[in-house]
């Protein structure tokens, strides 16, 4: 993802290639992009272990989920946000 010295797995992260702003994004609408690429992320373990949102006070997408606050957003919310920009998962 971000950091100067990656561990090995972050290059395996779906976001990597990722503006830092749409990782680190507050609202849905802007972290819709980071939100896609979590739902077939093959290290979605790993980085939530590894951001530890919940005690970090994370803001961004970590692991599939929206945080603010080290808290995930309302899951409602969101899906209804990535259902306007038509960044929902169709299936």
């Amino acid at each position: 993802m971000f950091h100067p010295d990656p561990s090995p797995w972050q290059a395996s992260a779906a976001c990597a290639g990722l503006s830092p702003s749409i990782v680190f994004a507050r609202r849905a609408k802007e972290a819709a992009p980071a939100l896609r690429a979590c739902a077939s992320c093959p290290v979605r373990s790993e980085c939530e272990a590894a951001v530890a949102p919940a005690e970090s006070y994370f803001d961004g997408v970590c692991a599939g989920r929206l945080w603010r606050n080290g808290r995930p957003a309302d899951a409602r919310r969101v899906a209804k946000a990535l259902a306007l920009t038509g960044s929902g998962r169709r299936g």
